[in-house]
């Protein structure tokens, strides 16, 4: 009975160091005394003359005799005191070979299918839309229309070199609108830059009711003039066909356009952007370095709300429930 006694003692006192250690819960040294072969949760005590194992917790902590591929694969060289410095120096080289190639290798024996994906989506790094800020599934879901598209012809001393331009308006249809010009030797690459000009630029526009513009607007861009007008609940887009395309990306549903002078595309593009688009230059600023401004720089660009609401004196209010 003495040597049964003193047996239960160490092993209680060998579970309470363990625990103090491992920081195990104390479920973990709880004993089951009425029936020892009935099933038990896992932090319960194995039956009387097994071993304790403790290999299955998993410690908090990062076991530091395991080496890491990126803090521990280096290259390093110890240099003795000289006479030039009393002190010992250690100069480590990270990158030859390349932890990151070490740590993909790794990868790809732990995970194969997953390293298959990664390698499939690097694939395509040198592509246009790649280093954009919106994932290609982003990307996917955007309203985009080819504006324009043309063959244009470069006159060089070796001759002729056609190429192909498209200007694409992208937006997604809810305030967001971006307009992209791209010149390639094929319509398809062209039309990758432009999309990826036109995903850059893309900014936000204000809507009344998220519907039309606040305002009448009227603006001038070469010999190309526009007047905007919002229009009622119902009223649909009658204007121009490329002011169409742009108001219906920008998620703009109710508005009457009218053109006069010049209808040719781009400058019908970029008059309706000057007029849309936030934040352009104020009128004598210039390009910033003593010279004169560009005319897509000139103009107000579109009036906000809080504007409208200082000019009138009064505050605008949705009259939709």
């Amino acid at each position: 009975m003495n040597g049964l006694t003193r047996h239960l003692a160490s092993h209680a006192a060998r579970l309470r160091r363990c625990r103090t250690q491992l920081s195990v819960p104390a479920a973990f040294v709880r004993h089951n005394s009425t029936d020892s072969n009935a099933p038990s949760s896992s932090d319960a005590l194995p039956p009387h003359g097994q071993e304790t194992s403790l290999e299955g917790l998993e410690s908090p902590y990062p076991d530091l005799m395991q080496p890491d591929i990126i803090m521990d694969l280096h290259e390093a060289q110890t240099f003795a005191p000289s006479r030039r410095t009393p002190f010992q120096n250690k100069v480590i080289i990270r990158n030859d070979p390349s932890m990151f190639t070490a740590l993909r290798d790794q990868a790809k024996l732990n995970d194969p299918f997953a390293a298959e994906q990664a390698s499939r989506a690097r694939k395509d790094t040198n592509g246009p839309l790649t280093f954009l800020h919106l994932t290609p599934a982003e990307i996917s879901r955007l309203y985009r229309y080819p504006i324009l598209r043309r063959r244009v012809v470069q006159q060089t001393g070796k001759g002729k070199i056609p190429r192909q331009h498209v200007v694409m308006v992208v937006g997604n249809q809810n305030g967001l609108v971006g307009i992209g010009e791209g010149k390639a030797d094929e319509a398809q690459r062209a039309s990758q830059a432009a999309l990826k000009e036109a995903v850059r630029n893309m900014d936000y526009i204000e809507r009344f009711e998220a519907r039309t513009v606040w305002t009448e607007m009227e603006s001038k861009f070469g010999s190309t003039r526009i007047i905007l007008r919002p229009r009622p609940v119902g009223f649909g887009l009658r204007c121009n066909p490329n002011i169409y395309q742009i108001l219906k990306a920008a998620g703009i549903k109710d508005v009457s356009a009218k053109v006069w002078g010049s209808r040719n595309p781009l400058q019908v593009v970029r008059a309706l952007m000057r007029m849309l688009m936030p934040g352009n230059s104020p009128l004598g600023m210039g390009n910033g370095v003593g010279g004169k401004g560009r005319r897509m720089d000139k103009g107000a660009g579109l009036r906000a709300q809080d504007e409208l609401e200082r000019e009138r004196g009064r505050k605008l209010v949705p009259l939709r429930l």
